[in-house]
């Protein structure tokens, strides 16, 4: 494990989730198979909303006219940021101009077949769903868990720590000075805002951090190495506690 009292502050509440679950996007004719949704909500003729469904994926509501739908992957349910979103988040154009920028060029891909226009719209909706997902840790969409946490002014710091640098030995006063507050108030505002203990929030991503290495082919010694686990006996037992099943790599 880290141990150096040195500790970098940082500021990008997604970037550890973009490294540790991949994100991808598949085209959909229809709004039942997607959960990314470009929508004319007002029968203006031109993109006026953006639905992003985490949980849920259902017929648009009469007289909303879909521009463009996509089904997305980002980790699915192994993704505790993807469970911390709202069912349903609804994204006026008007008042984001870089989205609406982003989903006319996806719909005009679906208006006019090119050369290349699948991929074109494959990675302009996965800008679209990160900004979407930016906007929605901005706006507060939810009062507590992880999204209430990256969204709060003192706390999405320690959150981004432990995000970031799983393997060091973090010390709730660590943490706490990195919120610049006190152990006490760290503690109780935490268990507050995110729903659990820091503690437990730190074993849980470690957690779930190391069940995504394991997917991606490494071994259990060192998944449990790269997470924080002081040996893989450790790891194996708090794994098995949480997901009811011992660690396994997975085959190529």
């Amino acid at each position: 494990m880290i141990e150096s009292p040195n500790i970098q502050l940082r500021h990008d509440r997604l970037t550890a989730f973009l490294k540790a679950f991949p994100l991808s996007t598949i085209r959909c004719a229809s709004a039942e198979a997607a959960n990314l949704l470009i929508i004319d909500a007002d029968c203006s003729g031109h993109p006026t909303h953006i639905l992003y469904r985490a949980g849920t994926r259902a017929a648009l509501p009469k007289g909303v006219t879909l521009c463009a739908a996509a089904s997305v992957n980002f980790g699915g349910s192994a993704n505790p940021l993807m469970g911390a979103l709202p069912d349903e988040v609804c994204i006026s154009l008007a008042e984001e101009p870089q989205l609406r920028g982003l989903s006319e060029l996806i719909v005009g891909e679906v208006e006019t077949a090119r050369c290349g226009g699948g991929t074109i719209q494959s990675r302009l909706s996965e800008v679209v769903v990160v900004l979407a997902i930016r906007k929605a840790i901005a706006i507060g969409t939810v009062d507590a868990g992880l999204l209430a946490g990256l969204a709060h002014p003192k706390l999405y710091v320690s959150l981004i720590a432990m995000h970031d640098e799983p393997e060091r030995n973090w010390q709730i006063a660590d943490l706490a000075a990195i919120a610049a507050m006190s152990r006490g108030q760290f503690t109780l505002l935490f268990k507050e805002t995110v729903g659990e203990t820091p503690g437990a929030y730190l074993n849980n991503w470690r957690l779930v951090l190391g069940r995504a290495k394991l997917a991606t082919g490494h071994s259990v010694k060192s998944a449990a190495a790269m997470v924080g686990f002081g040996s893989a006996a450790a790891f194996s037992r708090a794994f098995s506690r949480k997901f009811n099943h011992p660690p396994l790599k997975s085959k190529p």
